[in-house]
């Protein structure tokens, strides 16, 4: 391993290009770590023509991605173009099919077609690299897959997507509503033109299944993975969970529980002491419990050109030393298999909000529909009169099943003292 090690980079746009700008910063420093050089030698992107701030003189450029995945002069192509399939797909099973390591940061690629790719690469003798795809700069796949190969993880949660972070911590800090915050996070870059991907939990539950795979050493079926948004989130409800002591999060949850996998992501209201509960802005954090070691927190930058790109370079570094590990830290057929466990035998308190109209019997009526539903209520939060008129009734629950609270809610939608559809928050005691 006296050589460098020659990296094929496969998408030149924000990452990519960060990806070719570090390794060129850091050469001395990293030939001095890992006991090699590691080399740009080709890329591919779509335009030429772009000025992207690099010397890429000396370096071989392709159009097709796929054709440098199998034919460029490397040992390992970073593939940082995107998508569940297409060209990212075909870039990384092209150059696995070669015999090259592949480094990635392609989450919706792992989450749909993870096991198919790593049973490829064992196939193959070559590796599958992706701290870059979870958590941006946070080590959280090498602790798992490494730091914490004695333990048995029983479960893991956190913050995996940093647009969704922002905006909620905006809309606390400011008292502003959803629809104004995410257009303050898309002028400053922290969310794309379209950010359903983000804001409706798809991106955090990629993220999620990669981890549980990892974690539990299961194959993950991510049709499996509940999935819920941020985007009925209002500023009402951020201003009741602190007035509750809570602070509400986008969280991605995975317990591994009688043979099963529960996977989840929602917003959730949280204790504002917990550590989680402090972590605001664009960062991420994520936290595992082992079954030795306890809880252990990871927390940093979840997103953007550096921390992402550094992740990446992590990657390849491992590959100089020649630390090559299996993709889910054991061979694919030694996967378990956990059925999913079924998100109404979730049990828990939850949170619920009413516009509801202020008159007698209405709380006794929606008392009721809990009782019958054997619902123990904690709290109703009423503020201001408005007689004859709309106004905000907050209930908070004991821990009861998510099947009874669901279908408690249709029950209370169909009430003629409630004149908008009810909005559930689940509590959740980390």
């Amino acid at each position: 391993m006296s050589g460098p090690l020659r990296v094929a980079v496969a998408g030149l746009g924000t990452v990519g290009a960060e990806v070719v700008r570090l390794l060129h910063a850091e050469a001395s420093l990293i030939a001095q770590r890992c006991g090699r050089e590691i080399q740009v030698t080709a890329v591919s992107a779509r335009d030429r023509t772009r000025d992207r701030g690099l010397d890429l003189s000396g370096i071989a450029w392709f159009d097709d991605a796929a054709e440098m995945a199998r034919t460029a002069p490397c040992d390992v192509v970073v593939e940082l173009i995107g998508g569940a399939d297409g060209v990212a797909k075909a870039v990384c099973e092209t150059a696995i099919d070669a015999g090259r390591a592949v480094v990635t940061a392609n989450k919706a690629l792992l989450a749909i077609h993870g096991p198919a790719l790593a049973v490829r690469a064992e196939g193959g003798a070559t590796s599958l690299a992706y701290e870059a795809a979870v958590a941006g700069g946070i080590p959280v796949v090498k602790a798992l897959r490494e730091g914490l190969a004695g333990n048995r993880i029983r479960s893991l949660f956190g913050i995996l997507n940093g647009t969704c972070n922002y905006i909620l911590t905006g809309m606390r800090e400011t008292g502003r509503e959803f629809a104004d915050v995410l257009a303050e996070a898309q002028a400053l870059g922290y969310a794309e033109a379209d950010p359903s991907f983000d804001i409706d939990g798809v991106d955090t539950a990629h993220k999620l299944a990669v981890l549980a795979s990892l974690a539990f050493n299961t194959r993950v079926d991510f049709q499996a993975v509940h999935v819920e948004g941020i985007r009925h989130v209002s500023a009402q409800d951020i201003a009741y969970a602190e007035e509750l002591g809570l602070r509400i999060k986008l969280l991605g949850i995975a317990h591994q529980r009688d043979g099963g996998v529960e996977l989840r992501v929602h917003p959730c209201m949280i204790g504002k002491d917990t550590p989680m509960a402090s972590v605001g802005g664009a960062f991420n954090a994520v936290e595992l419990q082992g079954n030795h070691v306890g809880p252990v927190l990871l927390y940093g930058m979840g997103a953007g050109a550096g921390p992402t790109a550094s992740a990446a370079v992590g990657d390849l570094c491992d590959l100089a030393r020649g630390n090559a590990a299996n993709t889910y830290g054991a061979a694919v057929d030694r996967l378990a298999t956990l059925a999913p466990v079924a998100m109404g035998l979730r049990r828990g308190a939850y949170y619920l909000r009413l516009m509801v109209i202020d008159r007698p019997g209405v709380i006794a009526d929606i008392t009721a529909v809990m009782r019958d539903h054997q619902i123990s209520v904690e709290s109703f939060l009423q503020r201001g009169r408005a007689p004859d008129d709309a106004v905000p009734l907050v209930i908070t629950t004991h821990d009861t099943a998510e099947s009874a609270i669901m279908d408690a809610m249709q029950t209370i939608d169909r009430l003629d003292s409630v004149l908008e559809p009810p909005r559930l928050i689940r509590i959740e005691a980390l």
